[in-house]
């Protein structure tokens, strides 16, 4: 039985990659920080699953910041392959703590190279979560392995440390250490602060009555947006590689905020028109198909937040959704599109959910939340 040790294991990525390895047959491992609150809401299932836990999936404390924790961590579990996803990742929320984002994103993966080291773990394999913030101002479209990086945040610039100290300790001290580069991918277990989630949560309370309206930043920015389970097999193979290489994962496709705004509200049946430019601009009801939200939709119907006919901010001319500045970066990355050609010819991986069925995943994921807890 392999043993994995995932950090960031209470995240999306992380709750994903749990089940998967769990069903590969792996020992997993999860490093968690201490909380005054219960965080574990996406890896719950698994922990209280008495044949799971502490049978097949441990978790520990532990923290990036903390040298110490890490080095007695990895010789206590002594781990075949290691997922690095731990991270600060809001990208906005950089701007905010970037001293605090250098250290857990830059810093703590070097922190954890170090600590393979001194504990003298030669063939474990090491996967560290790179992003397509490296690219930011971008030099080429696609971007691929070989596209010169330019981030355009203090995540983007942390990230940037953490590669390349990847490839520094892979080609000094011959680690089995790769950079998985994976452009934004998205699910039901998305944050409700990254704008994806943001979205399609909204949608679902401003349908059901819960919520008047939809602020959002850039409109205008596009994304290379995948389904965050094949993502994390994808995460799997780059380890199952015969070397150490990186791999950029990615659908090859891109969408802007705009469209997954526009498809959020087509698949409760609600059209939307736009209105105004810049900051002015705004999305306002142009036509509301309540036939068709029935079809997508399973309502329950005995939940006190049922109504067949919604609720009356779903009429035509209603402004739903606006912008607000305040959400604009102080660079933004206009363009985010990936070349996942390397991944598909080298690990047999490949996007096969697309844009239109991920909306609809995390809207059918939200409205139930909405309907069954009125969350």
């Amino acid at each position: 039985m392999k043993k994995a040790l995932i950090t960031g294991i209470t995240g999306q990525d992380g709750s994903y990659l749990t089940e998967i390895l769990l069903e590969k047959g792996y020992e997993v491992h999860g490093i968690i920080r201490r909380s005054s609150s219960f965080n574990t809401g996406r890896i719950d299932h698994l922990y209280a699953n008495k044949e799971i836990l502490d049978k097949k999936l441990f978790l520990h404390y532990g923290d990036l910041v903390d040298t110490s924790n890490l080095n007695r961590l990895l010789e206590k579990i002594q781990p075949d392959e290691i997922y690095n996803l731990a991270a600060q990742s809001h990208v906005k929320v950089s701007f905010e703590v970037p001293d605090y984002t250098g250290q857990v994103d830059a810093l703590g993966t070097l922190r954890f190279l170090d600590a393979i080291r001194e504990v003298g773990l030669r063939k474990v394999k090491f996967y560290q979560a790179s992003t397509s913030e490296l690219y930011g101002k971008v030099q080429e479209v696609p971007q691929s392995e070989k596209t010169p990086f330019y981030p355009r945040s203090p995540y983007g610039v942390a990230k940037l440390y953490g590669y390349w100290i990847i490839v520094n300790y892979r080609e000094a001290y011959d680690l089995f250490a790769c950079n998985g580069i994976l452009f934004n991918h998205e699910s039901p277990r998305r944050g409700e602060t990254f704008v994806t989630r943001k979205i399609t949560r909204a949608a679902s309370r401003i349908a059901a009555g819960l919520q008047g309206g939809l602020s959002l930043g850039n409109l205008n920015a596009k994304r290379d947006w995948g389904y965050a389970p094949e993502y994390c097999e994808g995460m799997w193979r780059i380890l199952q590689y015969k070397q150490a290489e990186d791999f950029v994962l990615a659908t090859g496709q891109t969408n802007t905020v705009k469209e997954f705004v526009e498809l959020s509200f087509k698949h409760l049946g609600v059209e939307l028109e736009w209105k105004g430019k810049g900051v002015n601009e705004k999305g306002v009801i142009s036509r509301v198909d309540f036939d068709k939200a029935k079809k997508l939709i399973e309502f329950n119907k005995n939940s006190k937040y049922y109504k067949y006919e919604f609720t009356t901010n779903l009429k035509k001319g209603n402004t739903v959704v606006t912008v607000n500045p305040n959400y604009y970066r102080p660079t933004e990355v206009d363009l985010l599109i990936g070349n996942p050609a390397k991944a598909k010819r080298l690990l047999g991986w490949k996007a096969r959910t697309k844009f239109e069925d991920l909306v609809k995943i995390m809207i059918k994921s939200d409205m139930d939340k909405v309907l069954k807890r009125g969350y």
